[in-house]
């Protein structure tokens, strides 16, 4: 059994899914990884395939060094954007695997939510390319892992009146102060 970071609240009522050292960009996926947090299963998946097509973009928040701005990214009240097609495509085909787990466990699909989401960067890549004077450099690529976390939503449920007061209990200093001003002591 594999690690998370972290476990559901109620594990029957949740579902997971987990990538390791997947070759897309570290950086690409967490900007996905985190636009998709919080979204119902369904409107993930919705949202990811428009970036595919660039109908919509995946706003960059935390990597914005030299990242054009688009004016798709006003939807998230940004100005920069990008479409990591590649990234959207393995995060897509995580969200199914995590539905194909939901759907096993007898889980109402229709009502997930993303509740985790972390991207970690894996061990790089190691390749070489030449450098003028007969030098060689390196040419490292930046594969991360990927863990998602989807729980049901769980309904909501109003709180009973409590009919019975409890009696209220005072130390012995605010008895004797009580007393005090019972008493008018002046």
């Amino acid at each position: 059994m594999v690690k998370y970071s972290r476990e559901a609240k109620n594990p029957s009522k949740a579902c997971k899914a987990q990538g390791v050292d997947l070759r897309v960009h570290y950086k690409n996926t967490y900007e996905t990884a985190q636009a998709i947090k919080g979204m119902s299963l369904k409107t993930a998946q919705q949202y990811l395939q428009d970036v595919c097509e660039k109908k919509r973009c995946i706003p960059f928040r935390k990597y914005t060094g030299c990242c054009g701005r688009t004016a798709q990214a006003k939807e998230f009240k940004m100005s920069q954007g990008r479409w990591p097609v590649k990234s959207a495509k393995i995060v897509l085909g995580l969200l199914r695997n995590a539905e194909a787990n939901a759907e096993f466990k007898n889980l109402d699909t229709e009502n997930l939510t993303i509740n985790h989401v972390q991207v970690n960067a894996a061990q790089q890549g190691r390749r070489r390319t030449y450098r003028a004077h007969g030098r060689i450099g390196p040419y490292m690529n930046c594969p991360c892992h990927v863990e998602l976390i989807l729980e049901e939503k769980e309904e909501a449920v109003e709180k009973p009146e409590e009919t019975e007061e409890k009696p209220k209990k005072f130390t012995k200093k605010q008895l004797a102060v009580r007393r005090l001003k019972v008493g008018g002591g002046q």
